[in-house]
C-alpha cells in the first residue's frame, strides 16, 4: 500500500480524503489546524479525533518525507544547518539563522528566526560559484516536501517558545523552475486557517527566469522577489550564470520593471562580492547605471566559498567601497553578514559533501 504524504494535500484534497473515509466535513479543519497551528507530527497527537480515525490516518498517511542525516551548528550559535535524506536517497538542506534584536541611531530591528529552504534536490541552473549548481539537477521537490522543511524547524522553535519569522527560498534549487510546487507550498503556509504566515515574510530568490517573473507579477502576490544578479554586463554574467545565455540582463531588468509596475513592490538584487571580479567601483558604477530608475535594493554579501570555484570573498574595505559607490549613484545597498561559513551553510555545500 502506498502511503500518501499529508503535507502534499491541499485543504480541498484533505477534505476529499476524509469524505472517502465517511468522516464529517469538520474533521478536515481539525486535522488542518492540528498540522499547521499545533504542529502535530503524528496521528497520535490528534486527541480530538476518534481512535479509529487516528488509526486510519496512521495506516494511510505519512507525516515526514525525510530523515535527518546531519545537523550542524555554527560556532557562534546563530546558524543551524540540517541535511535531510529523502526516501529516494536524494539529499536536501535547510538552514535556520538567528538574528538578534539590534539598536542603532537609524533604526532598531526585532529578533528574527529566518529559514532558508530548498525547492529542488540539486539545481539545473549551473551557476559556477554555487555548490548546488555544481551538483547538477536531481529532481523537483513536491509542495509537501517544501512545506515539511518549514514544519520541521517550526516544531524545533516551538519547543524553545520561538516562532519562524521569515522564510527565504534560497536553498537548493531554483524556485521558479519548480514554480507550481513552490507557489502551492507558499499558499499552504500562508493559509489563514493554518500557519497564517504573512505573504510579505516570504522571499523568493531566482536566477532570473523571465517568463516566471512576469507570471509572478501578474499574480500580484505580496511575496518578496530577489534576483541573483552578480554581474552588470552580459559577458561577465554568462561566465558565472549560464542562464544569461537565454535571458540577457536588459530583458531580465525589463521583467523586474514589469514586476514593480504590477505589484508596487521593490525588487532586491543579490550580489555575491567576489574579490577582483565584481567588487570594484567600476562595476558598481556600471550596475548603478543599469538599475537607475528601478525601485530596488542591492543586497551584497561576500562570497561563500565552495570547493568547485576558485573565486575568493571580497574583504570588508572593498565591500564598503562598493556599497558607497552604489549609494552615491542613488542605489540603496546593504552589506549582509555571511552566516555559517564554518558549517558550509552556503546552499548545497553540505549535500554536495555527503553525496555519493
Amino acid at each position: 500500500m502506498t502511503m500518501q504524504f499529508i503535507y502534499d494535500l491541499t485543504f480541498s484534497e484533505l477534505s476529499n480524503v476524509l469524505k472517502e473515509w465517511d468522516q464529517p466535513a469538520y474533521r478536515a479543519k481539525q486535522i488542518w489546524q492540528g498540522l499547521y497551528q499545533h504542529l502535530y507530527s503524528s496521528p497520535a497527537q490528534f486527541t480530538n479525533l476518534s481512535k479509529s480515525l487516528r488509526e486510519k490516518m496512521a495506516e494511510n498517511l505519512t507525516f515526514m518525507p525525510f530523515t535527518v542525516k546531519v545537523i550542524q551548528d555554527s560556532s557562534d550559535g546563530h546558524t543551524r544547518k540540517t541535511l535531510f535524506e529523502l526516501p529516494d536517497k536524494n539529499l536536501i538542506e535547510a538552514v535556520l539563522m538567528h538574528y538578534e534584536q539590534t539598536f542603532n541611531v537609524e533604526r532598531s530591528t526585532s529578533p528574527r528566526r529566518t529559514l532558508c529552504i530548498s525547492t529542488q534536490a540539486g539545481c539545473a541552473m549551473g551557476c559556477v560559484f554555487c555548490a548546488t549548481g555544481q551538483m547538477g539537477f536531481k529532481r523537483h521537490l513536491s509542495s509537501g516536501e517544501i512545506v515539511a522543511q518549514v514544519i520541521f524547524y517550526a516544531q524545533l522553535l516551538k519547543a524553545q517558545n520561538e516562532t519562524v519569522s521569515n522564510i527565504v527560498f534560497m536553498g537548493m534549487g531554483e524556485p521558479f523552475h519548480n514554480y507550481e510546487n513552490t507557489m502551492s507550498a507558499i499558499d499552504r503556509l500562508n493559509d489563514s486557517e493554518g500557519c497564517n504566515f504573512g505573504a510579505r515574510r516570504f522571499t523568493i530568490s531566482t536566477v532570473g527566469l523571465v517568463p516566471q517573473i512576469r507570471r509572478f507579477a501578474d499574480e500580484q502576490r505580496q511575496v518578496n522577489l530577489a534576483i541573483s544578479l552578480h554581474a552588470a554586463d552580459n559577458d561577465s554574467r554568462v561566465e558565472m550564470m549560464p542562464i544569461n545565455k537565454r535571458y540577457k540582463i536588459d530583458e531580465l531588468l525589463e521583467a523586474c520593471k514589469y514586476y514593480v509596475m504590477k505589484t508596487s513592490r521593490r525588487v532586491s538584487f543579490e550580489w555575491a562580492l567576489i574579490n577582483g571580479i565584481n567588487d570594484t567601483p567600476e562595476v558598481a558604477k556600471k550596475l548603478a547605471a543599469k538599475l537607475r530608475g528601478l525601485m530596488c535594493h542591492v543586497n551584497a554579501i561576500p562570497l561563500n566559498p565552495t570547493a568547485g570555484y576558485n573565486g575568493k570573498a571580497t574583504n570588508r574595505q572593498r565591500a564598503i567601497l562598493f556599497k558607497e559607490t552604489l549609494e552615491q549613484a542613488g542605489i540603496p545597498c546593504t552589506i549582509r553578514l555571511r552566516r555559517g561559513i564554518d558549517i558550509n551553510a552556503g546552499c548545497g555545500q553540505l549535500a554536495g559533501a555527503n553525496s555519493s
